[in-house]
């Protein structure tokens, strides 16, 4: 097979077993594989699945014997191989296969090639951000989208988390299989099993017939659980189960089924803070938290907003057919000085009802809603006072929302005793958004008392 390669103009590579390839395919990067399927040590099977968990993308071409054209097949579909040939190979025919590998891997290379370029100019998939943020989130999609590694993607609501795990599954192996999305917060506890498993019929009242769950729908492609950090305490060990043995059972089945699924997952909230408080299983953080991808709020990325808004437009423009060109530089400042709680979500739904008001032209600061924003022109009063019982505070109209923020939480943490953690309870954060706040307040006297002294 050699001395044939060899006399088609190409230089060849041989090994013995899989093993000693995946040495060679480790030490340099090669054009095509051919492997036969029975190998000592480690055979074709397992070499093929072993670099598509890699996310190698080298096209492989499968030699088989009499009789295992199925099989052969079956691995060209599941493994992904480029093809299959029959022994004795014929020099004709490897010679064209070994051209169209040759062109797929210069295909790849250019897809590869394109999405960084793009994603230098602030675009990958569907994802925009020319932030330092956002260039590295790129980065880290690019990097981790051809293994079949499990990604935890986190950031608060609205930040674009289906968005990330979109793009991981496009640029992925996967790309040309299923993409399932379930939100666990949407699912009710008792039907959560039957969505992610599948049922029998009569399993349980209403099942009127047998049905595939997220799991075999996923099968060859990325399943995405939304918000896993609501999924039910005692589901989380089956879910557990069925990513280590990657095998699920139907409600009501008898026997299980193998699946090949690449599982994303994203949260809002601190799965540590779950996990202290024994509402989250440790292991399947650490089985799911293979990667992380955090993404950061809005407000901490405004360099980001003329991007969206560039193509938050042209998308809204498609939808309803208007001509809106671009955005009025005042009407731009006002979204840059907004804090955006609700994120890119909110900024889309800002933008859509102002380009309904606009429909064509330069979309103008009189189309934003006009209770849009914060007013930042009114004289600020005098200082927040507190009640003689000092168990509520008074502030008159017109001053800054983080100053009646702040004397909140030191009213609650005092009434509290300093008990941080009941204090969180109470203003419904987290124990770790409260540390930073109470972190910040800290710092800000201390610049006053400095400011003064000097």
């Amino acid at each position: 097979m050699a001395d044939i390669i060899g006399d088609l103009g190409y230089f060849c590579e041989t090994a013995p077993d899989g093993e000693a390839a995946l040495e060679k395919l480790t030490a340099a990067p090669f054009d095509v594989i051919i492997s036969d399927l029975m190998m000592p040590r480690m055979d074709g099977f397992e070499l093929l699945r072993t670099l598509f968990d890699r996310g190698d993308m080298t096209p492989a071409i499968v030699l088989t014997g009499a009789g295992s054209i199925d099989q052969a097949i079956s691995i060209v579909h599941d493994l992904r191989a480029f093809w299959f040939l029959e022994k004795p190979a014929r020099p004709a025919v490897l010679a064209t296969l070994l051209e169209r590998a040759m062109q797929h891997k210069s295909l790849v290379k250019e897809t590869e090639r394109l999405h960084r370029q793009l994603s230098q100019r602030g675009y990958l998939a569907d994802l925009v951000g020319t932030s330092q943020q956002m260039r590295e989130i790129f980065s880290l999609i690019q990097q981790i989208a051809p293994s079949s590694a499990s990604v935890l993607i986190t950031g608060e609501s609205g930040t674009g988390k289906e968005l990330v795990a979109s793009a991981i599954h496009k640029l992925s192996p996967r790309a040309a299989r299923p993409f399932v999305a379930v939100n666990c917060a949407a699912l009710p506890e008792s039907l959560i099993e039957s969505e992610l498993f599948g049922h029998e019929k009569g399993a349980f009242t209403g099942a009127v017939g047998r049905r595939a769950g997220c799991f075999e729908q996923a099968h060859q492609g990325t399943l995405f659980l939304d918000e896993i950090g609501d999924m039910p305490l005692a589901m989380q060990p089956r879910l557990l189960r069925a990513l280590q043995e990657a095998t699920i059972r139907r409600l009501g089945a008898t026997s299980e089924i193998s699946v090949d699924v690449r599982v994303l997952a994203a949260t809002n909230k601190f799965l540590a803070e779950l996990i202290q408080a024994k509402l989250f299983r440790e292991d399947l953080f650490y089985r799911l938290n293979v990667f992380q991808i955090a993404i950061p709020p809005l407000r901490e990325r405004k360099d980001d907003i003329l991007p969206l808004t560039d193509a938050i437009i042209r998308d809204l423009n498609t939808k309803y057919d208007y001509h809106v060109t671009d955005i009025h530089p005042a009407a731009l400042e006002r979204l840059h000085d907004y804090s955006w709680p609700g994120n890119v979500r909110e900024l889309k739904n800002v933008l859509e009802r102002a380009l309904i008001a606009a429909r064509e032209g330069t979309l103008l600061p009189a189309h934003l809603a006009r209770n849009f924003g914060v007013n930042n022109s009114i004289p600020a009063p005098a200082e927040i006072a507190s009640s003689p019982s000092g168990n509520s505070i008074s502030m008159e109209a017109g001053r800054p929302l983080s100053e009646l923020e702040k004397a909140y939480i030191q009213l609650t943490l005092k009434s509290t005793g300093n008990n941080k953690k009941r204090a969180a309870q109470i203003l419904g954060i987290s124990l770790r958004t409260l540390h930073s706040r109470v972190t910040e307040f800290a710092a800000e006297e201390e610049m006053k008392r400095e400011s003064a002294s000097g």
